[in-house]
């Protein structure tokens, strides 16, 4: 945006902030508020209609004894509580809800090319506060029963089409009604983690990431979750029993999932709005689950029906609400398209250049 003169890093113990000099927010609070609600109405129909899904009511905690929890990278504490009037079992808050679609898809029948998305809430208590996370993770999840012969790096990219078309047409949706700016350009780019390792040797994953959306506007990243081959390093982090990270396609490269990345113009980032794949069959699951050291999933309901082949072959993923709310509105931060907890200190800082978070 014009009127941004500069953005600075502020590094707090708890917290890092991106401070972007002479923002102004585009709309009011009120405003705002109404706008994303009618972004959320919009976008869901988009993407109803687009991906051919249903909406479904969506848990708020999930028994980890039924292998539907999504464990992340391993090391993240789950928000955990008991109930007494169901005593032996204790519940967690979910972090996301990529196994609990598959398994929904399976019990309810659906076949291949119809799906569903639901308005899920997940607590991540280990996530580290900035300007684009908070511990409170709002998401449209989706989830799709695919054929066989779907599991493509080609089939993912129609369906990342469709999905970025349902972010551009509510930018556009918005642009019309609250006079904000239609930036997305018409195709999003694609490209691979092993791509970016090799143009951008000397740079962080972070800094490759920013790089490239910065170039593309738009950019699909695949492969996310596999080592790279010139460091032996990840990418990224990913769980090794819902996204297939692992299977080489026609291509020669690993992977049939990734993120899509927009570049921000408030923060000037590449902002992550979706991570989204094919989902693992038996033979990728086995895999990942041995590289991954957690061959101790095994024998959850979940896994033994995946390795069984008894749940559908499905391709799904999860849309931030927030950040799309964060990109669409040039917001500076995401507390100020949603209300959430944040540290004194961060508000006070914000405060200070016209960034008021919602209480």
């Amino acid at each position: 945006m014009k009127h941004i003169t500069k953005v600075e890093k502020i590094e707090r113990q708890n917290f890092s902030l991106l401070i972007p000099h002479g923002y102004k927010p585009l709309l009011d609070v009120m405003k705002r508020g109404e706008a994303a609600w009618e972004i959320k109405k919009f976008f869901t129909r988009e993407l109803e209609r687009r991906l051919e899904l249903k909406p479904r009511p969506a848990p708020l905690y999930l028994d980890p004894a039924t292998g539907l929890q999504d464990n992340l990278n391993g090391v993240e504490t789950a928000v955990r509580f008991d109930m007494p009037s169901i005593p032996g079992t204790i519940f967690e808050v979910p972090h996301s809800l990529a196994k609990w679609k598959r398994w929904t898809l399976g019990e309810d029948g659906y076949q291949a090319g119809r799906g569903i998305w639901t308005d899920m809430h997940a607590v991540r208590r280990n996530d580290g506060l900035d300007s684009t996370h908070s511990g409170l993770v709002r998401q449209y999840d989706w989830e799709r029963v695919i054929a066989k012969g779907d599991r493509t790096p080609e089939f993912l990219q129609l369906m990342v089409m469709k999905v970025y078309g349902a972010m551009r047409a509510a930018e556009g949706m918005a642009a019309r009604k609250y006079g904000t700016e239609q930036i997305l350009r018409p195709d999003i780019q694609f490209v691979h983690t092993e791509d970016l390792e090799r143009d951008y040797p000397k740079l962080t994953p972070r800094e490759r990431e920013n790089m490239v959306t910065k170039d593309c506007g738009a950019v699909f990243i695949r492969g996310i979750g596999a080592k790279l081959p010139l460091t032996g390093v990840y990418h990224d982090g990913r769980a090794p029993d819902y996204d297939d990270w692992s299977t080489v396609a026609a291509d020669g490269k690993p992977g049939l999932n990734g993120d899509i990345f927009v570049w921000h113009p408030v923060l000037q980032i590449g902002l992550e709005l979706s991570s989204m794949g094919i989902r693992v069959d038996a033979a990728s699951m086995e895999y990942q689950l041995e590289e991954r050291n957690c061959t101790d999933r095994r024998g959850l309901p979940f896994h033994q029906k995946v390795l069984t082949n008894q749940l559908p072959l499905s391709v799904g993923g999860g849309i931030g609400q927030d950040r799309l709310n964060m990109f669409i509105l040039r917001a500076a931060h995401i507390g100020e398209v949603f209300p959430n907890g944040w540290p004194a200190e961060m508000r006070e800082i914000l405060a200070t250049h016209g960034i008021t978070l919602l209480q």
